[in-house]
This record gives C-alpha cells, sequence and structure tokens, in this order.
C-alpha cells in the first residue's frame, strides 16, 4: 500500500498515535478490499467508518490546540487514502446515497477538472454531467446531516465547494460563446479527442488521421478572413475561443501523422504504463456490471495520481531534468484524462445495490431489456413465446425469503432497487401476455 502521492509538512509529535492509527486502519481496509472469498458486508465497512472518525475528531482536537487547524502532513495523506477507500466501499456495498460515498467522486472531479482547466479545450456538455452530479452529491451531503458525522460533512463540503469553483471558472469562458459557433467548438473538442484517441492505437490509423485532418480543413475552409460568420454575415461572439482550437488541432493532427503514433523513447515506459490504465479501464467500462469491484478503482486511481504528481510545473521530466516534447506531453496528458474520466464514468454508473445481489440484479436488467425490445418491436404472437422469461422471473422470485433476497441470514443493501426491478419485469411479461392473448381471441 503506497501513501496518496503529495508529500507536505513534517508530523508533530503529538500525531504520531493518530499517524499509528490511521496506517493500521488503512491496512485493514486494504485487506478487507482483497478478500474475494466473500461479499463485503456493511457492517464491516461502518465499524472501519467509525474507527477513522474517531481518529480524525482526535486530530481535529490536536491541531485546534495548537493553532493548526490548516496543516496538512502525512496523517492527512493516509486519512485520504482511508477516506477514499471508505467512500468506494460504500459503492461496493450498495450505499451509494450516503454521504461517504461522495469523497471518492470529489477526488475524481476535482483531478478531471484541473486538467480539463490545463488543456483549455472542453465542451459545454463535459461541464454540464459534472454540474449535474454536484447536484446530487450536494442532496446526499443534505440527507446525510442527521446520521453522518459534522467532521465528515465539514470536510465533503469543503471539497464540494473547492470543485465548484473551478467548474464556475472553466465555464465563464465559454459564456462568451454564441449559440451559433457552439456546435462547431463542440465538434473541434471531438475531433481534437479523436485524434489523441487514435494517436495512442497499436497500430497507428493513418487514414483515419488523415480523414480528421480533412474535417479541419472544411472547417477551416468556411472562415472568411480567418472569421466564422453566422447567415448574415455577422461574426458571432467566441471567435478566438474557436479560432485558436481550430489552430491547435490543425497543429496537432499534422504533428500527430509526422509521429506516426511512435512515442519518444524516454517516456515510453510511463506511456506503456497509462495506456495499460487506460485500457483495463476501458474494458471495465464495458464489462462493469458483471466484473466490478468498486474498490478496485483504488489502485487505478492512486497509479495516477502519483504519474499525475511526478510532473514537473506540470511538465513531464526525463531522469535527467529535460522537458517532453510537446508530443509525448499531450499524448501523456491525455492517457491521464481519459483514464480519470473512465473513472468517473463508473462512479457515476454505480448501482446501489450491494456486490451480493447484483447478479441477480444484472440477470433482472438482462430481462428487462429482452422484454422491452420484445414490446418495441410488436409484442409475442403466442404467451406460449413469454415461458422462457416467465420461468426465470418466476426461478428469480423464487429466491426471497419474507419478499428479501438473502445471503446466508444476510440481507444485503439494495433490496428496494431489486424488488422494484424483478416487480417492473413481471409487469412487462404480464401486459405482453395479455396483449398476445387479446390477439389470440380475436
Amino acid at each position: 500500500m503506497t501513501d496518496s502521492p503529495v508529500v507536505r509538512a513534517p508530523l508533530d509529535p503529538r500525531e504520531q498515535p493518530i499517524l499509528d492509527s490511521v496506517l493500521y486502519l488503512r491496512d485493514q481496509l486494504s485487506l478487507l478490499k482483497q478478500d474475494r472469498s466473500t461479499y463485503i458486508k456493511s457492517h464491516d465497512v461502518l465499524e472501519l467508518y467509525e474507527q477513522v472518525i474517531g481518529q480524525v475528531h482526535l486530530l481535529n482536537v490536536i491541531r485546534a490546540e495548537h493553532g493548526k487547524a490548516l496543516e496538512q502532513n502525512r496523517v492527512d495523506n493516509v486519512l485520504d487514502d482511508c477516506f477514499q477507500l471508505i467512500s468506494l466501499f460504500f459503492l461496493t456495498i450498495g450505499r451509494n446515497n450516503e454521504a461517504p460515498a461522495v469523497y471518492a467522486m470529489t477526488s475524481t472531479i476535482m483531478r478531471l477538472l484541473d486538467h480539463l482547466q490545463e488543456a483549455a479545450f472542453y465542451s459545454a456538455k463535459d461541464l454540464e454531467s459534472i454540474s449535474h452530479t454536484f447536484d446530487s452529491m450536494r442532496e446526499t451531503l443534505q440527507r446525510g446531516k442527521e446520521t453522518y458525522s459534522p467532521h465528515l460533512l465539514t470536510l465533503l463540503q469543503n471539497r464540494l465547494d473547492s470543485c465548484r469553483n473551478l467548474l464556475s471558472e472553466l465555464q465563464e469562458p465559454l459564456a462568451s460563446l454564441s449559440p451559433t459557433l457552439t456546435p462547431v467548438h463542440e465538434k473541434l473538442v471531438s475531433i481534437l479527442r479523436s485524434i489523441s484517441a487514435a494517436n495512442t492505437r497499436q497500430k497507428f490509423p493513418v487514414a483515419e488521421v488523415q480523414g480528421f485532418q480533412a474535417q479541419l480543413k472544411e472547417i477551416q475552409a468556411t472562415t472568411v478572413k480567418g472569421q466564422f460568420l453566422a447567415e448574415d454575415s455577422t461574426a458571432p461572439e467566441g471567435q478566438q475561443i474557436v479560432g485558436n482550437l481550430l489552430a491547435r488541432c490543425l497543429k496537432w493532427a499534422e504533428i500527430v501523422l509526422s509521429r506516426q503514433g511512435k512515442i519518444d523513447e524516454r517516456f515510453k515506459a510511463t506511456y506503456e504504463k497509462l495506456r495499460s490504465i487506460r485500457n483495463s479501464l476501458e474494458k471495465l467500462s464495458l464489462t462493469q456490471a458483471w466484473s466490478l469491484r468498486e474498490t478496485d478503482l483504488y489502485s487505478y486511481q492512486r497509479q495516477l495520481d502519483r504519474v499525475d504528481e511526478s510532473r514537473i510545473n506540470g511538465n513531464f521530466e526525463d531522469e535527467q531534468g529535460t522537458k517532453a516534447d510537446l508530443h509525448a506531453q499531450r499524448t501523456l496528458l491525455y492517457l491521464l484524462r481519459r483514464s480519470y474520466a473512465y473513472i468517473y464514468s463508473l462512479i457515476i454508473a454505480s448501482e446501489p445495490v450491494s456486490e451480493a445481489l447484483l447478479p441477480v440484479f444484472n440477470q433482472l436488467q438482462t430481462l428487462r431489456r429482452c422484454l422491452l425490445e420484445v414490446k418495441r418491436s410488436g409484442g409475442v404472437s403466442s404467451p406460449r413465446e413469454l415461458y422462457p422469461y416467465s420461468m426465470k422471473l418466476n426461478s428469480i422470485d423464487n429466491m426471497r425469503v419474507d419478499g428479501k433476497f438473502l445471503v446466508g441470514s444476510d440481507i444485503p443493501e439494495g433490496q428496494g432497487s431489486v424488488n422494484a426491478l424483478l416487480a417492473e419485469c413481471f409487469e412487462l411479461n404480464y401486459e405482453l401476455r395479455v396483449e398476445a392473448e387479446g390477439e389470440g381471441s380475436e
């Protein structure tokens, strides 16, 4: 287990017992994360959460007494690890809508926003998604006021406020972009990202990148004396934003085509590491429902954080302190950003269901998709065609004991979500059967 990448102030001797305790708790959380012999149980997570909160309280008392409330040192690094793990555990046990689950998302969003600000290109749609997530997280904190420690809630509120302030800074430049130029801007952002993605393929797709370059030249050809004009021949607001982005896209396409996907050898190891992480997260995003335990994201987050924090003034440097060239710099940053974006998407897509109930939940989601597809395609000609669905639904329904899905004597989280999905599947099946019987009697 490694610490969070940021190294801060020396440790106050009075905080040593707290550091020893949180190191032990982090090890316990790590062991729980690695145990695949059984599903994660709520009481195990809550017990460790309470112990961590107890150490936070002790730390706050010590720092308040000595006027060091804002100090950051190794204790804070290890506590960050603990809260990160606890947050992902809350997602794993299906308690997505409770305050501790917010912590991991704020970490990922802050990294994403920092990178968007640094890259200086993004679309309004990127920010809209994050803004909606903020609203959801604020509601979660409001619901948790009576349940969770004020130490945790204050910490989460401060993190949310920091993210919200950065989001506002990013939204400001786009506010001056005319609706007329918004589609062009979004198209350029999409092309730039597509070129960057092609640049990291195993086999460099020359024709594909040339196609993107041709699209850029077509967009450039629509300008008049370097300006994008509206239908009434006026120049809409946001010319500089779109013009600079177009120039950047053209330059990047040229560089990528000249390098043919070959990264500077000095940064090959970092490139391969980031590409491997990106590819692993991409696979998880395709098979999430069946293969992801949310706590698995912790190791990816920490590996990415360490690479991100290894930069000097935002630049990747080799062992001699020489900065990476533009191609290597942008390629590595793209892989970092894409990986953080996958983690964000995976956390957002996490279902409020314990991993113990996920097999049943996933089967019901598949049944629901199949029944909806049958309904969209016109239904069935005979109720007999619905037998396979009815049999599967009844077999799942028979798993319940007094209306609950049990694992041994435990009642895993997410009963409401699974039962609601089961009821919806029964309702769809019933509607299709009634429709088929009605047609058969005519």
